[in-house]
């Protein structure tokens, strides 16, 4: 078994598309996977197949449930499938689901996370384990972040997932300071989007515990023929294990020095 990049002071998420993904991941040094697809669109619900392989990784794996790209606004419809996403992760065995859900103003939809929420929680009684719960980056949208993160503790989340409100984690230091400042342990900030090796010591110094990356690199180019018929636009993105590795490198080196200034 991999030995995991942290020992639960520092940790890193990385999220994966495939089952290559998930055994670089795990190879790496990861401690947990946010298991998705298409992460070219930022992610949605990966099929069953792939969860059900997840379930076999050694660390703990954390389903992304949402149910296509474009806004986090759902209807009724939309967010049936997000409740039968949770339900199968936990039947899967997995560790944790990945939602959220943004009203009209952009907002949090409290109503609709709090049932969301409920049914987690009732899905985890029933194997007796409970699920954590991550609320993703539809709270990078909200028109007051700090204002989102109390609804967000009071939901009952046990993380969130941001940018900080930017693109790029790494433009957004000084929010992200606020946030886990304001947090007072009440919720685990988990900064991502861009996230790599060489800014991760910049985004620790805000005072976050857990970093989220892709770690991916191209693959190789789409033949022609792939594009033509559109079954590949670009290249081909894989997790790329040494990058998985260079980040846990870089988190370990941050523990070990907080540890020593202690």
């Amino acid at each position: 078994m991999a030995q995991v990049c942290s020992s639960g002071i520092e940790m890193l998420e990385v999220c994966v598309e495939t089952v290559d993904g998930i055994a670089a991941a795990v190879s790496g040094g990861a401690d947990r996977i946010e298991l998705c697809s298409a992460l070219a669109l930022g992610g949605i619900t990966p099929p069953h197949a792939l969860i059900r392989q997840a379930a076999l990784a050694p660390i703990a794996v954390h389903l992304l449930a949402r149910p296509r790209d474009g806004n986090f606004r759902y209807a009724a419809g939309e967010a049936a499938l997000v409740a039968e996403d949770i339900r199968d992760a936990a039947q899967a065995g997995l560790d944790g689901v990945v939602i959220g859900a943004s009203d009209a103003s952009g907002a949090l939809d409290a109503t609709l996370l709090s049932a969301w929420v409920a049914h987690a929680r009732a899905e985890g009684e029933k194997r007796r384990r409970p699920l954590s719960l991550t609320l993703h980056r539809a709270f990078d949208l909200c028109p007051d972040l700090l204002d989102a993160m109390e609804t967000a503790i009071a939901l009952g989340f046990d993380r969130i997932l941001t940018s900080g409100g930017q693109p790029r984690a790494v433009d957004a230091l000084d929010t992200l300071s606020a946030l886990v400042a304001r947090a007072k342990n009440r919720i685990i900030i988990l900064p991502g989007s861009g996230v790599d090796a060489a800014n991760v010591s910049a985004i620790l110094a805000t005072g976050a515990r857990e970093v989220h990356a892709s770690c991916r690199s191209a693959a190789g180019g789409a033949s022609e023929a792939e594009q033509r018929f559109g079954f590949q636009n670009g290249p081909a993105m894989h997790t790329d294990v040494a990058k998985v590795s260079a980040l846990c490198t870089q988190l370990r080196r941050h523990e070990t020095l907080n540890s020593t200034n202690i």
